[in-house]
């Protein structure tokens, strides 16, 4: 337990580094949130190595991970066309995240995300936290307390819509995770395509 407590409060401390008004402006974001999310899986790995064996890469979690990442992708077109009319402040704070991929290479941002920091988003949030948590307290206690802790590590920002984006998501990977841990590899693959597709592909 301490070494989870350990990884929880790192990942909070980057986290807070990466996203607080107070140090964001000057650290360099899409490296350090690369540095960071590799740090947390390496050290989940190292911590816990049964996370790989839950992963089996197949043609239908492949397909399976883009169906989900299309599904979130349409859950959050919807949910930022109802905050938008609902809070004069939503838009304003969604530009404010799309703003952090200015003046960056489109190109080098979908590879980073596809292929290094959804992915060890996953491994560190599902596959070390909510596992190891899941053991200790049970499944439905494992995935609510996981994907609270996913969505409270973006407080930092001062950002309520990056908050919430948080919580949605971690809602809809911990599900799956809780319901379906076999298709830990579609679950990885869905995050990956999710990130390059909302943030660089198709912008909402």
């Amino acid at each position: 337990m301490k070494k989870l407590v350990f990884m929880v409060i790192l990942a909070a401390f980057l986290w807070a580094v990466m996203f607080s008004p107070i140090t964001a402006p000057h650290i360099p974001f899409w490296w350090m949130m690369t540095g960071s999310a590799l740090t947390l899986s390496i050290l989940s790995t190292v911590f816990s190595p049964g996370w790989y064996r839950r992963v089996r890469l197949t043609a239908v979690d492949v397909l399976l991970g883009i169906v989900m990442a299309s599904a979130l992708w349409a859950i959050f077109w919807t949910g930022d066309k109802v905050s938008s009319w609902l809070f004069d402040f939503a838009r304003p704070q969604v530009n404010e995240i799309y703003g952090m991929k200015t003046g960056e290479s489109p190109l080098l941002l979908s590879v980073l995300m596809l292929f290094l920091i959804g992915p060890a988003e996953e491994i560190f949030w599902r596959g070390y936290v909510q596992q190891s948590l899941s053991s200790r307290w049970g499944q439905n206690a494992g995935f609510a307390v996981a994907t609270l802790l996913y969505a409270l590590v973006h407080a930092a920002s001062c950002n309520f819509m990056l908050v919430m984006a948080s919580l949605v998501a971690g809602l809809f990977w911990g599900a799956a995770y809780r319901f379906f841990p076999e298709r830990f590899a579609a679950i990885i693959i869905s995050h990956a395509v999710w990130d390059a597709a909302v943030f660089i592909w198709f912008p909402i």
